[in-house]
């Protein structure tokens, strides 16, 4: 270090040094950890040499009892810790290992959310008690990131109050790093509330316990704050459209919202949506396995009755797998893509843009017109419908077919714990029947194969029973 002065060792690992790049003259000690390549370093806080080499010793012999009972030996903020990891996730991302979309989400909620929370204090004080706070610090002063149909309410006086505060602080940072203030506009001021959602609140958590057993990792926190498991909040359901919407959508599509684009290429685009749906819808891909897929992952095959399967190979969350098909639609709306694609080449992406290239945004602003225009773009519980809206449509429209739940966890490439806490509700409209079963004015409906077989056992004793009262011929 070039600003190390007045160097001196007192014993392998420790020394004290003065720093030359400052005026004062007082020392500083810096200790290595044994069986590592890291270093503390400590203002010793006097000019005197003497006192400086007593309290030199004095830290490292506490340096070396806090590492003998698993103690953590820096003091460092949140804020700082949280940098340090969010270095690591980018280098993560340079080998592959995650997206680099996934780095910037992660450091806009460290950013956001979770410095203004606990930012500047102190790692080895952030207990689990502040974690399990954080869900009712988050409802009552934090926001969501977007403004979701129906999750928005007026404000309260402490919440406007709150709202305030936080715009003067961020003008305030903008005066310091600027040198001017923000331009104000009244009309600007902010009268509603986003109300944020669970699952946005379980993600941030997740980050948050991330970052927490990463500083315990490196004794930079107590392992007594470790942090496992997450808290009790409530799953939000995903809308997916139900059979009779799912109809009504590519109806629309079909019939009105493809013939009615403007020019050759919008029309282009709208065809290209419309097969993309139908796909999505019968395959249950996810949005990111539908935008790596290319030419080269499409095939067709037979399944041991002999029926030709489309099989897609996809690649997905750091995963790939094959998903099947029926060939008999999936395979006709990919060769309906076929004959409007710029491109068919094994390397070519099979959603692309206009220009054959990969299409980064899965058509996101045109699949928001059709559902407009089709009036489906909400759904039941208030949320807006999205692509990831067709893997759930697809999960659920498989369930009440009578898919098990392991094949279909298999198919979509997840868990069968993740298809029972999403798609639970399935069973009950399942077995309606059964659940129903014995109470007033319900009566089940008897299915066509047990009418039947009711009627072959009627004519069976009406036979029996004219074989018995017929007088017995003489021999």
């Amino acid at each position: 270090m070039a600003f190390v002065t007045d160097k001196e060792e007192l014993k392998p690992g420790l020394i004290i040094f003065r720093r030359g790049d400052l005026q004062t003259r007082d020392w500083y000690c810096r200790v290595r950890l044994p069986k590592a390549t890291r270093y503390k370093t400590i203002a010793l806080k006097t000019p005197d040499i003497t006192t400086a080499r007593t309290l030199a010793y004095d830290h490292e012999s506490e340096i070396r009892f806090s590492l003998k009972r698993n103690l953590p030996v820096f003091n460092r903020p949140f804020a700082t810790v949280a940098k340090d990891y969010i270095a690591e996730q980018r280098l993560r991302a340079q080998r592959g290992e995650i997206t680099l979309g996934r780095v910037k989400l992660i450091e806009s909620v460290v950013k956001n959310q979770l410095n203004p929370y606990v930012g500047k204090t102190q790692i080895d004080l952030i207990a689990l008690d502040r974690w399990q706070n954080y869900p009712s610090w988050r409802r009552s002063l934090g926001q969501g990131r977007m403004t979701r149909h129906g999750n928005v309410r007026p404000m309260t006086e402490v919440e406007r109050s709150a709202a305030k505060e936080v715009a003067e602080g961020k003008a305030k940072e903008k005066l310091r790093r600027d040198g001017k203030p923000p331009e104000t506009n009244p009309k600007a001021e902010q009268t509603e509330w986003i109300i944020v959602s669970d699952a946005t609140i379980r993600f941030e958590m997740k980050i948050y316990r991330a970052i927490i057993n990463d500083a315990i990792s490196k004794q930079e926190a107590p392992p007594h704050h470790r942090i496992e498991g997450m808290p009790s909040l409530e799953k939000q359901r995903r809308d997916a459209f139900t059979l009779e919407e799912y109809r009504r959508l590519h109806t629309y599509a079909r019939t009105k919202w493809v013939g009615a684009a403007k020019t050759k290429t919008a029309r282009w685009y709208r065809e290209m949506v419309y097969q993309f749906v139908l796909i999505m819808c019968n395959t249950g891909m996810r949005p990111s396995e539908a935008r790596n897929l290319r030419w080269r992952d499409v095939m067709e095959a037979t399944d041991k009755n002999g029926q030709p399967v489309t099989v897609l190979s996809v690649r997905g969350k750091g995963k790939s797998r094959q998903l099947v098909a029926p060939s008999s639609n999936v395979g006709k709306y990919l060769d309906r893509i076929r004959a409007i694609a710029v491109s068919t080449a094994p390397e070519t992406p099979v959603f692309s843009n206009a220009n054959g290239k990969e299409e980064r945004t899965l058509y996101k602003a045109f699949i928001a017109d059709l559902l407009d225009d089709a009036n489906l773009r909400v759904g039941p519980s208030g949320i807006l419908r999205s692509t990831y809206s067709f893997r759930h449509t697809y999960a659920t429209i498989r369930l009440t077919e009578g898919v098990s739940e392991l094949l279909l966890a298999e198919q979509m490439g997840t868990s069968v714990q993740m298809i029972q806490e999403h798609y639970g509700h399935v069973d009950t409209i399942k077995h309606a029947d059964l659940v129903l079963q014995g109470m007033s004015d319900w009566e089940p409906q008897e299915s066509v194969a047990t009418t039947e077989e009711k009627q072959r056992v009627q004519i069976k004793r009406a036979a029996r029973a004219k074989r018995t009262t017929e007088p017995r011929k003489p021999h």
